[in-house]
């Protein structure tokens, strides 16, 4: 092996060695036995695991993880997937998608994993299989079910390392981490009912499952009590035409409410500002209430009532579930309780 001087020319020092074969040759032994002393094998002899590492320490050999993960049939690599079938203009800046990434990160990182993020819009009928298809992935987390349900079914039939945070919903196969949306809506309704409101909207598109399920909870909430169901005002979630939208529904219909629900937090803020802009207060013209306890919710004014999910427990479940099934046990779908947060816009 090549040596070479120091800068003052007393002494030599080696090149640093790049390959197992290469390190195996000083050594003195096979590339297996180098291969196998680095990863920890019981079959090299004490001495000779010991010899090979000072060796890797000396000449600074550092060696090739991907490869490693190859033979060992690993990438590393988890997937992270924000699908966006029914809000194609979304973005991952989103401060929902922000907060579960992080929690998520965090997790996937403490176990060792690197991430793959991708936002997909689902153009084709097997934009999932590509996904978990592709070799370079040792499981898949999806940041929601948008309106893919099929597709994430399909593939949950035959790809185990495969958990989303979503809807739980009966007869569903594939394993997903969510909070009770049916509950997280009666409790936002019912909130504002009996604060006094009695002609209820719900600000946000309903085509996600998890939704539909707060406007079905919203609705369930309203009979319970002899009212007429929440009238339905579409919002969509992307930001930069979410406030238009917002200002449109809620001028269309502030002076027949006094209660909003609305499907995110985000949705409930822009609410809240565009009735401030047209001097209807809030909450004692009209209660606000969003969902999801966003860090933001607390910086409104009013202070933001919300319903809370707790992200960072969903994230870490979503994540011990996956390892789970990628260590190939069965491990059962998980929903999260709702619970009621009161501040001022309710």
């Amino acid at each position: 092996m090549k040596q070479q001087c120091d800068p003052a020319g007393m002494t030599e020092k080696p090149v640093r060695v790049r390959t197992i074969a290469e390190l195996a040759k000083i050594a003195g032994v096979t590339s297996g036995t180098v291969s196998r002393a680095l990863s920890g094998s019981p079959l090299v002899k004490e001495r000779t695991r010991e010899h090979i590492l000072a060796l890797a320490r000396e000449y600074d050999f550092r060696p090739n993880q991907m490869a490693s993960r190859l033979r060992m049939q690993r990438t590393g690599v988890i997937g992270v997937v924000v699908p966006l079938g029914h809000e194609k203009r979304q973005h991952l800046s989103d401060p929902f998608f922000m907060a579960m990434l992080g929690a998520l990160a965090d997790a996937l990182t403490e176990n060792g994993h690197d991430i793959m993020l991708s936002r997909v819009i689902p153009d084709t009928h097997d934009w999932l299989e590509r996904i978990v298809d592709s070799g370079m992935l040792d499981g898949v987390l999806l940041i929601g079910q948008s309106d893919q349900m099929d597709a994430i079914e399909r593939v949950a039939q035959r790809y185990r390392p495969l958990v989303a945070w979503g809807a739980v919903l009966p007869g569903m196969s594939h394993c997903a981490v969510g909070t009770d949306n049916l509950a997280g809506g009666k409790l936002a309704a019912g909130h504002l009912i009996e604060r006094g409101a009695k002609r209820l909207a719900f600000l946000g598109e309903i085509r996600a499952p998890e939704i539909r399920a707060r406007y079905d909870g919203a609705c369930a909430a309203a009979a319970a009590y002899g009212l007429a169901a929440p009238i339905q005002l579409k919002a969509h979630l992307a930001s930069d035409i979410m406030g238009r939208e917002v200002a449109r529904r809620i001028g269309e219909m502030a002076q027949d409410i006094d209660g909003i629900v609305a499907a995110t937090d985000l949705l409930a803020m822009n609410a809240i500002r565009v009735l401030a802009d047209r001097a209807i207060d809030v909450p004692a013209r009209v209660r606000v209430i969003g969902y999801d306890d966003l860090p933001l919710a607390e910086q409104t004014v009013p202070r933001l009532s919300t319903i809370r999910q707790d992200i960072v427990r969903g994230a870490r479940a979503m994540v011990d579930a996956l390892f789970r099934r990628i260590a190939d046990e069965d491990t059962p779908s998980l929903e999260l309780p709702p619970k009621l947060v009161v501040r001022d816009s309710s």
